[in-house]
């Protein structure tokens, strides 16, 4: 069934936008970051997607539901929880195949403690090289490196995030950066060899500005996000990758109506009719993740034209100014566009982020669940 609103995703344009991004890597294997529900877009469907095309390597989750929802989807390639665990939370974790990071010491305690005897548990361990969120110490890592080793868990991957790699302001922080993770990898990597042990296979740190705009010189595996969805992570991020969008949000108009000039629209009563207008109602508001702030300010699209929203937008419906003549077109039924193309008009997930004064990828990942994912 059909919903009056409801999001597509464009599973070719997921695929295109993969296939460049996987070029671009070079031969590197790829992470696609599928947590919060890929970024607003389904993460079962794009999982299935790009496992089935063999586009990535990995999955990257925050949570572990997030994880499991994917398992019991039968996704089978590695999962990476990309942040720490908590001991409630290892053992279902372990019990359905996530890799978990460990951050210190203390956390390699308790992977190995929960793992007990279910063999030797791989993990990643995350180095904080100026992201300020989690890790070790660049200058600690080799001690917790060493640590993983002793309590007999397999280091498998290293990893970092870097917080300015999306725009040219923070080139030479990522330079710095990528410098000093490459010094502690390869600090960790040389006492490996001198205890006679192999080399750590992953070594990650690129995110999807990172790939568009960086040297990867070093790293094993990168981790595209937000670009795989089809958005740049800035709006000066490097074009290096021509990206499809792949969601689009769409409603229905549901009723049509004269109001005289000078009558109010929506609580608060923000907006008067300077004439007498035609106001078109489409149930979507903030309940379905479509922000507040483009109450007066937003529009959306019918019939391949531009109108601005009236009033508040409410929880569950906003309203729009057709104008005041009677040539608009617009009925019951019509389609509306929120978010992608109609005809020659085009509202971008960066168009709803600035006016919403915040960046695209929360613009899709706050598209809520009772908005019906539509892959096609």
């Amino acid at each position: 069934m059909l919903y009056a609103t409801h999001a597509e995703i464009n599973l070719h344009a997921l695929t295109v936008n993969a296939r460049a991004l996987r070029e671009r890597a070079g031969g590197r294997k790829v992470l696609a970051a599928v947590k919060a529900n890929a970024y607003g877009h389904g993460a079962v469907n794009v999982a299935h997607v790009l496992e089935r095309r063999r586009l990535v390597d990995w999955f990257g989750v925050a949570t572990v539901p997030e994880g499991i929802e994917l398992r019991d989807a039968g996704v089978s390639l590695p999962i990476l929880k990309l942040s720490h665990s908590f001991p409630e939370e290892l053992a279902e974790q372990l019990a359905a195949g996530i890799t978990p990071t460990v951050v210190d010491g203390a956390s390699a305690v308790l992977v190995a403690r929960v793992a007990g005897d279910m063999g030797r548990v791989n993990v990643h361990l995350a180095v904080d090289t100026g992201m300020g969120r989690i890790g070790c110490t660049p200058e600690g890592a080799v001690p917790v490196a060493r640590r993983i080793d002793e309590l007999g868990l397999v280091l498998e991957g290293v990893f970092t995030h870097l917080p300015v790699s999306d725009t040219p302001e923070g080139h030479d922080f990522t330079v710095d950066q990528l410098r000093l993770f490459a010094d502690t990898v390869a600090a960790i990597q040389a006492d490996r060899a001198a205890r006679g042990l192999p080399p750590v296979p992953l070594v990650h740190g690129g995110a999807s500005a990172a790939v568009l705009g960086h040297d990867l010189a070093g790293l094993t595996m990168v981790r595209p996000g937000v670009s795989l969805y089809g958005m740049y992570p800035d709006p000066t991020t490097p074009r290096t990758v021509d990206l499809e969008p792949v969601m689009s949000v769409h409603s229905r108009v549901s009723m049509v109506k004269r109001v005289p000039a000078g009558a109010t629209v929506g609580y608060g009563r923000t907006w008067r009719a300077p004439t007498d207008r035609w106001i078109a109602t489409v149930p979507i508001g903030y309940g379905d993740g479509f922000s507040r702030l483009n109450s007066n300010v937003g529009r959306m699209l019918v019939n391949g034209r531009s109108f601005p929203i009236a009033g508040r937008v409410c929880m569950d419906q906003t309203m729009l100014d057709l104008g005041a003549e009677d040539d608009h077109g617009v009925r019951p039924g019509n389609k509306v566009i929120i978010l992608g193309a109609d005809g020659d008009q085009r509202i971008t997930a960066d168009e709803l982020a600035e006016r919403a004064r915040t960046i695209n990828y929360e613009v899709t990942t706050l598209v809520t669940p009772r908005v019906t994912r539509m892959p096609y």
